[in-house]
């Protein structure tokens, strides 16, 4: 990780300008989500943030999130930080619980969860694996991304099925060290 402060010593506005610089400057910059350009430019990308490690209490606020989106067209997409689950393996249950009280709560086809966090690691990878960094970020994230964009944009892009390869590429290209600075530097 880095020398950056603390998680308790920063403010909700601090998580969301690491995370909206980490979009700015992993995702769209080097193309990981091809999609990611136009809801930044476009500002319709929201940034929420729960300090709380109470899942309970994380897990309502992500049902929230969701309503909030069904309420406000103009939101495209909401990053949902969650800094406390410092933990991957935490952070994996608790994924596990959203994912399951989204379905619950009708919100499956409306609605994809897209996992990020610090130690990201894909099942049977090295942590050093530079394809990991696909799914790293400044903190722990859940994207609400709603399917029926995914859907169309999907359709328009002229590879879609590539895209993870042409990422894996990307960070093999980039390497380890270079991408554990480029994310580190998000916290400055």
């Amino acid at each position: 990780m880095t020398d950056s402060p603390s998680t308790a010593q920063l403010s909700d506005e601090h998580y969301q300008q690491h995370t909206k610089q980490w979009v700015k400057s992993f995702v769209v910059e080097y193309n990981i989500c091809p999609f990611a350009k136009r809801e930044l430019e476009r500002g319709s990308i929201r940034y929420a943030v729960n300090g709380s490690d109470d899942v309970e209490n994380l897990l309502q606020q992500l049902i929230a999130e969701c309503q909030l989106l069904d309420e406000q067209a103009d939101i495209e997409t909401t990053m949902f930080i969650v800094p406390a689950l410092q933990d991957f393996h935490d952070y994996l249950d608790m994924l596990n619980w959203a994912e399951q009280l989204v379905s619950k709560q009708g919100y499956d086809g409306v609605y994809q969860l897209a996992s990020f966090h610090p130690d990201y690691c894909f099942a049977g990878e090295p942590a050093n694996e530079p394809s990991n960094y696909t799914n790293r970020s400044p903190y722990a994230t859940l994207h609400l991304i709603r399917e029926k964009t995914i859907s169309r944009l999907t359709k328009l892009h002229p590879d879609p099925e590539g895209i993870p390869d042409r990422n894996i590429q990307v960070t093999e290209d980039l390497g380890s060290a270079a991408l554990k600075q480029l994310l580190a530097s998000c916290k400055n």
